[in-house]
């Protein structure tokens, strides 16, 4: 009886789940958040593209504000994605398309989607 007993205890122990242990098997919930275009444009605006060192929302720096920008593609009917990918005129500032194309060398090894991403977050500053 008494190995009985020791042998259930055991089982019990063993079969008993700590909680900071990983679930068998794969999870049944997501959780990653989808980022919208414009949030994902400005992460990459802010971030990998280091756009932000010349462009501010509404002040020029080095190059011209993001609202400027989105003013005269708006304006022009420009496609400000072929200008990042590097297969467009400048047509905000071309006397400053110098200055703009080491940063043109990272945005042509962006994706379509954060190409596009970056796009609308500049159009999101348009007032």
């Amino acid at each position: 009886m008494k190995k009985l007993v020791l042998i259930a205890i055991a089982v019990l122990g063993f079969s008993c789940k700590k909680e900071s242990q990983e679930p068998f098997g794969k999870p049944t919930e997501s959780t990653t958040e989808v980022q919208t275009p414009e949030a994902l444009g400005k992460e990459i605006f802010e971030g990998k593209g280091n756009c932000v060192a010349c462009h501010q929302v509404d002040q020029k720096v080095i190059g011209p504000s993001i609202q400027e920008i989105a003013k005269i593609y708006k304006d022009k009917n420009g496609n400000m994605v072929n200008f990042l990918k590097g297969e467009g005129e400048a047509i905000v500032d071309p006397s400053q398309a110098a200055v703009m194309q080491a940063n043109l060398e990272i945005t042509k090894t962006f994706t379509e989607e954060e190409l596009k991403a970056v796009e609308v977050y500049i159009y999101s500053n348009l007032k």
